[in-house]
């Protein structure tokens, strides 16, 4: 997996708690056309504190482009924002 580290629209569930679960997300692919992907799976989330935020961060599989992908998005717990992280 690349760092790519672009920000996101997501669509996405929150739980009781306030625990947030991608659904589906909006990239700009690099012909400047919106491509929107359905999160298949979550395989793991993870809390994590990068630079005294603190993140989740949600290893995904989808399909993409006729093959099975891994990636990694992260959610911002005080700024409220998504990116793509890894793919």
């Amino acid at each position: 997996m690349r760092v790519v580290a672009k920000p996101i629209d997501v669509i996405a569930k929150f739980n009781k708690e306030g625990i947030p679960t991608p659904i589906k997300f909006k990239i700009t692919g690099e012909d400047e056309a919106e491509v929107t992907i359905k999160v298949e799976r979550v395989i793991t989330r993870d809390l994590e504190k990068l630079a005294g935020n603190k993140m989740f961060v949600f290893r995904c599989q989808s399909v993409i482009n006729g093959g099975e992908k891994i990636y990694e998005l992260k959610y911002g717990l005080e700024t409220c924002k998504w990116m793509l992280f890894k793919i």
